[in-house]
């Protein structure tokens, strides 16, 4: 396996996120959803995941909950969902894929997720 790409986010970005994908009147209920996650020990980089559960839930409240429940069980989970869709499906498993295809995933999920989280609000 390759190294994958890891964002640097801030807190500022997540609020940043949240803003842009839900109305304002539910920023607070947004952010209190996401707050959930991180408060136990184990329960590592917060803001990347807060903006992983965000990117899966794509504006939706619904998707939110589910998100920010499955990255309190693991968080691994929503990051490989969110940051590395493509790899997820066609580098795991059974089926091997060649290097310079590996390479090509990674690249593209990266690309992706850069062109998400930088996108104008």
């Amino acid at each position: 396996m390759r190294d994958q790409p890891t964002p640097e986010v801030t807190q500022a970005d997540v609020e940043r996120i949240v803003r842009s994908d839900f109305p304002p009147e539910q920023f607070a209920e947004v952010m209190a959803v996401l707050d959930e996650y991180g408060v136990e020990s184990w329960q590592r980089e917060k803001p990347r995941v807060q903006l992983a559960v965000l990117k899966l839930a794509a504006g939706s409240p619904k998707t939110l909950r589910m998100s920010i429940d499955a990255a309190a069980c693991d968080y691994r989970d929503v990051l490989a969902a969110a940051e590395f869709p493509g790899y997820s499906k066609k580098c795991t498993g059974r089926d091997k894929v060649s290097p310079e295809e590996e390479k090509r995933v990674i690249e593209g999920d990266w690309k992706q997720y850069e062109t998400w989280l930088k996108r104008e609000t």
